[in-house]
């Protein structure tokens, strides 16, 4: 099987890179697939299983950690697991395609650490933690006390930007999408 390669999308969450990520599909749609993370949470609003996320029991979460199906994994809050299914890069590389994750910072890193060269991570830079609050609230998606949580969160990630390979500021969103478009083209097209 031919290998592709990994480009990384990490963030705070609210910070824009789902929207970046869903923008670089539609953009490179011959080239890129979207890796689907497993949850142990919750779905939230339209998501839909096997489209936004996996969703697994605690329990299959756990059964999937022993069998060693994840490539990383990472319990973000309690029993809350979030994780990268090692059949999901398979199948995406088994097409010809390189594959673009939207994943929390830790996990992030944690890919990048594994595939090295072969990956490229990129942070999204929320233009405040201020802003950053405001638009988890604008969607209306998550508790008071879900909110408080990720903006706490975002705080701490926020200063592991620089160990990433780059990052984009979303502060005006087509100037994030222009540079998210230069960056994914010249490091799939490198050799």
């Amino acid at each position: 099987m031919t290998k592709g390669k990994l480009i990384i999308f990490s963030a705070p969450s609210g910070s824009g890179k789902t929207t970046i990520v869903r923008h670089l599909l539609k953009t490179f749609p011959n080239q890129l697939e979207f890796s689907i993370s497993a949850t142990s949470r919750p779905k939230r609003g339209v998501e839909e299983n096997g489209k936004d996320y996996h969703y697994l029991t605690v329990e299959e979460f756990k059964q999937k950690i022993d069998n060693q199906e994840f490539l990383e994994w990472e319990e973000v809050y309690v029993d809350n697991y979030y994780g990268t299914l090692k059949s999901e890069v398979d199948r995406i590389w088994a097409k010809g395609k390189h594959v673009i994750f939207d994943i929390d910072v830790e996990g992030g890193l944690n890919l990048k650490k594994i595939f090295g060269e072969v990956a490229m991570s990129i942070f999204v830079m929320p233009p405040s933690i201020k802003i950053l609050e405001e638009r988890l609230n604008t969607r209306s998606t998550d508790s008071i006390e879900s909110i408080s949580r990720r903006v706490e969160k975002a705080e701490k990630e926020i200063k592991t930007a620089d160990l990433f390979d780059m990052f984009i500021l979303n502060e005006v969103l087509e100037e994030a999408l222009i540079k998210a478009e230069k960056v994914v083209l010249e490091f799939i097209s490198k050799k």
